[in-house]
């Protein structure tokens, strides 16, 4: 088995974990009798706003790491690397000016906010801490991505930051935590102990070491380092702010906007389901594509480009189709709150939205670790042009909770088709073949079958049954069509684990 194939599994299996985990903490987040809609929507703003502080105040690094690890490893012995350290330096710099200009601006957000989202202003401040961790964490998170350490980050990130949400919701329950004032301020402090952990566990590995020693690699490259940043940064910058837009402006344009937040905060939890082996995927294969830039080796970068995608549409189809099919009656089944059903059409559309990201494959990573990684900085002001106001007029005017969905829909559709014609163009690579299509197909069709067979039929056992006809019928018709060039040694090593089958 490859190793990117074996990473990948095994990173794809912690994020799965990770996504229950992850879909328990919604169920008592949104089930009758727990938090309100207003509390769980300040939980998804948290996060929305922490992220754009991370990106703020990461200044690239990310990026840095990820281009340039292989040239500080392949000229530097480890007690010399000081990309490590830099970019840690420069992250914590960028976050007090993320800071300041926080203290600085607390008056408008109050402006914005105070009469939509009365809670985003009163805990203003345990937003900070909570995206500090989520900064350092990042950034030890690429490191540890380009020393193989890929499996126990995704395991942090993925299931020991919701393990610890999940205890905090429990002790809510059971009145160790008297109220939901502490538990947010408890909450806030979750990330930044996740990323004490990564970083005790790459220390104990030997895998880091702190220098400030400004090393020769760093020297030669200053000036590629520096031009790199001046683009990737932009370029990620207004890419997440296209991401998370979609939480802020419903909760600052709308009436009770952190109730109508929390019903956006369900579709997007849920379907973030669809992007399970995503996370995997870019961790195990974005070391391999620099080395294979920097070998030249465009044969490898195909056959990444060209798995990913085919791997990351069969399960985004899939999960999509058996969410759809069951969506309605998992909210009345397990006894969530009745205005959580509205979330179903939001849902809808952003599964589209993931379905067409992922099935465009690691277009992006191919690009940020190219010599073309400006371009990144181009598309990503593309996408923010369209979002930012698409965003703004289809929830303001138009569609309201459901408004930023459908403009993010629209906008990534236009970002992906636009990368999509540039490594076309540049480099004669696209991810697509006819079993992309069987794949759709196989998809619509199960979804159908499955769908008139019980359409009448309702709760727990009629959501057992549709999902495994669902699943019985694509996967054997995954199997049957080999639509993944993966799918057949992945079943004879399992097979051999197992005891199945005998080893050659």
């Amino acid at each position: 088995m490859s190793q990117i194939r074996k990473q990948s599994l095994i990173s794809s299996l912690v994020v799965y974990i990770g996504f229950a985990i992850g879909f328990f903490n919604t169920y008592l987040f949104t089930r009758e009798g727990g938090f309100t809609k207003a509390e769980y929507g300040l939980i998804g703003v948290f996060m929305a706003v922490a992220n754009i502080m991370f990106c703020v105040a990461n200044l690239g690094m990310p990026s840095y790491i990820h281009k340039f690890y292989p040239y500080y490893n392949d000229n530097l012995p480890p007690k010399k690397n000081d990309q490590l350290t830099w970019a840690l330096f420069f992250s914590l710099f960028g976050f007090c000016l993320v800071i300041i200009a926080g203290i600085l601006f607390k008056d408008i957000v109050i402006r914005k906010y105070g009469t939509n989202a009365p809670d985003l202003v009163k805990y203003y401040y345990y937003i900070f801490p909570f995206g500090m961790g989520l900064t350092l964490f990042a950034i030890l998170e690429a490191y540890a991505w380009q020393v193989k350490k890929s499996v126990f980050s995704n395991f942090l990130r993925e299931i020991q930051f919701r393990v610890f949400t999940t205890i905090l919701i429990v002790l809510s329950f059971t009145g160790f935590i008297a109220s939901f004032d502490l538990f947010i301020k408890i909450y806030s402090f979750t990330f930044l102990a996740v990323a004490a952990i990564l970083l005790g566990y790459l220390v104990y590995n030997n895998k880091i070491f702190f220098t400030f020693s400004v090393s020769r690699v760093s020297k030669k490259f200053f000036k590629k380092i520096v031009t790199l940043l001046s683009f990737v940064y932009g370029g990620s910058l207004v890419f997440t702010v296209s991401q998370v837009f979609d939480t802020i402006v419903i909760a600052a344009a709308l009436d009770d906007g952190l109730a109508l937040a929390g019903i956006y905060t369900l579709a997007q939890n849920i379907a973030s389901l669809i992007q399970a082996p995503q996370r995997g995927i870019i961790s195990s294969s974005l070391g391999a594509l620099s080395q294979a830039w920097k070998d030249k080796d465009m044969k490898r970068i195909d056959r990444i480009y060209h798995s990913s995608s085919i791997n990351q549409l069969i399960f985004s189809v899939g999960m999509f189709a058996l969410i759809w099919l069951n969506f309605a009656d998992g909210v009345f089944t397990f006894h969530l709150q009745a205005g959580y059903i509205d979330a179903k059409w939001v849902f809808f559309y952003i599964g589209l939205m993931r379905i067409i990201d992922m099935g465009t494959g690691v277009n992006s990573q191919i690009i940020n670790t190219s010599t073309f990684w400006r371009f990144d900085f181009i598309t990503g002001v593309i996408l923010l042009s369209l979002t930012l106001p698409l965003n703004y007029i289809l929830t303001k005017y138009y569609y309201g909770v459901m408004g930023p969905a459908i403009a993010n829909l629209i906008t990534f559709t236009v970002y992906n088709a636009i990368r999509y014609g540039f490594l076309i163009k540049k480099f004669n690579l696209q991810p697509f073949t006819a079993k992309t299509i069987y794949t759709i197909i196989l998809g619509v069709a199960t979804f159908y079958c499955c769908y008139f067979l019980f359409d009448d039929l309702h709760g727990f056992g009629a959501m057992v049954a549709r999902s495994s006809m669902f699943l019985i019928l694509f996967i054997g018709g995954t199997f049957l069509l080999k639509l993944s060039p993966d799918i057949m040694p992945v079943w004879q090593t399992l097979q051999k684990r197992l005891g199945i089958k005998k080893g050659d």
